[in-house]
């Protein structure tokens, strides 16, 4: 997992080193190569007859005649950066053919090799630890924290209840205390869970987690058939919140109703239970690995109306799949349909700004912590009489915390307009 994106891979290490030869996995041809500052740097992709295209990225140099063909268009398009679908003729390879050496171009912390594999019709990222890749893995996932949310309320309105986790054998894990009592009378759960490999330190993402509720399945969700028009999706697959104010990753075993494309197994509320009878509910959530190498962890939770509750949220309720704004006197902003993964309160300020480039007071859209899947439209109107030659010239600057960024704006009689995909300060 990563900022506001699924890694859609694996990563090979190189044992530090660059410019280890890397091989085509499978025939085929090479069907695209990229180059860009950032990213996958200096990537090959190639399509395979049986369906799949595999992607290996941060390399150096690419073969001989790859290499040069590439120099050629990057003349031609006057262009380092550049992006080529190529013929299917032009390249044909072998399973085993050299294609470029490895390196650390892109995006990258270290040398490694960038390896996925998609299937070719929808470019949809498949999971390489299932296609028998020499890994030895006699390692069992490690589960480290249990949630459990008050699901009366939004998910980004509360903090959820965190319970301990103790092992108490090589796979068998139980909470500390092993019943969880919460004031909700409808409630979701989570879990903060690693998986590694034979050799490695490493931790990394588990494969698949399934939950059982008095001994039925209820939900499930799988890393796995993950594209990249949805790897922002992460956002609804954990708890934005704990993470954005320095928790966890802590990941939700229910699909929240904003979450379109989800990798979750049976969705429509599935998770969200009902515990208002007061009785005792045995869950059981079970971890697995792409080897087959499973984790459990046993809990029970009840609903103890006793205990305190948290404070209820203000601001005005914005619901997903739902088109709704706010119009103040100098500013309006309008959240989409595909805007939020989860209802919400959302809040609405403003104050001068101390910039002596601004032209418009500050206007706080928030809260902060609450991600946004489409962008939201910002309309802010300067505080003060403003010439139209300067129009061309003004900007919507965003903050949060210490992220900024701006976005030439569109005028509409004295409104200027601007589009960004998180919540935070906006100004003119």
């Amino acid at each position: 997992m990563r900022p506001n994106h699924y890694h859609m891979g694996i990563d090979i290490k190189t044992n530090q080193q660059q410019n280890l030869p890397v091989h085509a996995a499978a025939e085929g041809y090479v069907s695209r190569i990229k180059i860009e500052p950032f990213g996958f740097g200096r990537a090959i992709y190639i399509t395979h007859p049986n369906g799949y295209t595999t992607v290996y990225a941060h390399l150096n140099n690419f073969a001989p005649q790859l290499e040069a063909y590439v120099k050629q268009k990057q003349y031609e398009k006057e262009s380092w950066r550049i992006q080529l679908d190529v013929p299917p003729g032009a390249f044909p390879v072998k399973k085993g053919d050299f294609i470029a050496y490895s390196g650390t171009t892109g995006g990258s912390q270290a040398p490694h090799l960038h390896f996925e594999i998609r299937r070719t019709r929808d470019d949809v990222n498949l999971n390489p630890l299932l296609f028998g890749l020499p890994v030895k893995d006699y390692v069992r996932p490690r589960i480290v924290r249990f949630g459990v949310y008050d699901r009366t309320r939004s998910i980004y309105e509360q903090t959820p209840k965190i319970a301990a986790v103790k092992a108490i054998s090589a796979s068998e894990y139980n909470t500390v205390p092993p019943t969880v009592k919460v004031n909700s009378p409808l409630v979701s759960f989570a879990l903060t869970a690693y998986d590694s490999h034979t050799g490695s330190h490493n931790l990394n993402g588990i494969y698949k987690a399934t939950l059982y509720v008095n001994d039925v399945e209820t939900e499930s969700f799988e890393m796995n058939n993950i594209s990249y028009n949805d790897t922002r999706n992460i956002n609804a697959h954990i708890d934005y919140r704990y993470k954005f104010l320095g928790g966890a990753y802590l990941q939700q075993l229910s699909e929240l109703p904003g979450y379109i494309n989800s990798i979750y197994t049976n969705g429509n509320g599935a998770g969200v239970i009902d515990i208002s009878d007061g009785d005792v509910y045995e869950v059981l959530i079970v971890v697995t690995d792409p080897e087959g190498n499973i984790s459990k962890l046993h809990t029970f939770v009840r609903y103890d109306r006793s205990l305190p509750v948290q404070p209820r949220a203000a601001g005005k309720k914005f619901y997903p799949l739902m088109l709704d704004g706010s119009e103040n006197r100098n500013c309006e902003f309008y959240i989409g349909e595909n805007c939020l993964y989860d209802s919400v309160h959302i809040t609405y300020s403003n104050a001068a700004s101390a910039d002596d480039d601004a032209v418009s007071d500050i206007h706080t859209i928030g809260p902060r912590y609450v991600p946004l899947h489409d962008s939201i439209l910002g309309r802010i109107r300067p505080d003060l009489p403003f010439p139209a030659a300067d129009r061309d010239r003004t900007v919507m600057q965003w903050q949060n915390g210490s992220r900024s960024a701006v976005q030439k704006v569109q005028w509409q009689h004295e409104w200027a307009s601007a589009r960004f995909r998180d919540m935070g300060n906006f100004q003119l």
